[in-house]
């Protein structure tokens, strides 16, 4: 026999020892996006957030509103208009562009510092609930992103969302 057929011999033999071997162990997989979005906590984040938000986007949308009435009124009125009324009407808009602006980019870092805030809760959420079912279960592996294909039968994803769901419902 010579050394090549004798190495890939040993690396066949070995590679079906592998999978015997794995036979011993329990695996299932998980669909994080559907877990994420089916669960009541998502839910409940996108209203805890859109109502800590709406306030602010409320006073936004009104000073977009008055910084607009003032450029109507410019456009409409500058030719009535003394030159000193003129540049003190253009100043004012000026200077609430650039306070809407700031307040704008303000309101943006806060809005996405929030959501990622509840993200990581969430995300921890469903890692809580995963180990915990896979501990009752005895599953030795989960796998979740870069799946290409799982059978239903090892798909837990139903049965991680209803232990978010009675979570949810336990607090």
């Amino acid at each position: 026999m010579s050394i090549r057929l004798f190495l890939l011999m040993g690396l066949l033999c070995g590679g079906l020892a592998s999978v015997v071997q794995a036979a011993d162990y329990t695996i299932a997989v998980i669909d994080a996006n559907r877990v994420v979005e089916e669960s009541p906590q998502y839910d409940a984040a996108g209203e805890a957030l859109q109502s800590e938000i709406g306030e602010r986007e409320k006073a936004l949308r009104e000073q977009q509103d008055e910084l607009s009435k003032l450029q109507q009124k410019l456009e409409r009125d500058a030719a009535l208009m003394s030159e000193d009324e003129v540049q003190r009407l253009q100043n004012d808009i000026r200077s609430r562009q650039r306070r809407l602006k700031y307040a704008q980019v303000e309101f943006q870092e806060d809005f996405s510092l929030r959501q990622n805030e509840l993200r990581t809760k969430l995300a921890k959420q469903v890692q809580e609930a995963v180990v915990e079912l896979a501990k009752e279960k005895k599953i030795d592996l989960i796998l979740s992103e870069g799946v290409v294909y799982s059978s239903d039968r090892i798909d837990i994803s139903d049965e991680v969302i209803e232990r978010l769901k009675q979570r949810f419902l336990s607090r």
